[in-house]
């Protein structure tokens, strides 16, 4: 879980800091807001990823 959530991240990292290092430019700094609303899609992604997966429960309902 943990590697997965890091590979993201580097791969995040990599998209935003490969342009800028390419053309020799200072890259702009994304909004507080604009990451937030990554962090918030990419934990939506694994929480949804990880209810997915969970199975159900065997034993019957009132017993």
């Amino acid at each position: 879980m943990i590697t997965r959530l890091h590979a993201a991240l580097a791969f995040f990292l990599l998209v935003l800091a490969a342009p800028a290092a390419a053309t020799g430019e200072s890259a702009q700094v994304p909004e507080g807001s604009s990451l937030t609303l990554f962090a918030l899609g990419l934990a939506g992604l694994i929480i949804g990823r990880r209810f997915a997966t969970k199975k159900p429960d065997d034993t019957p309902d009132g017993e």
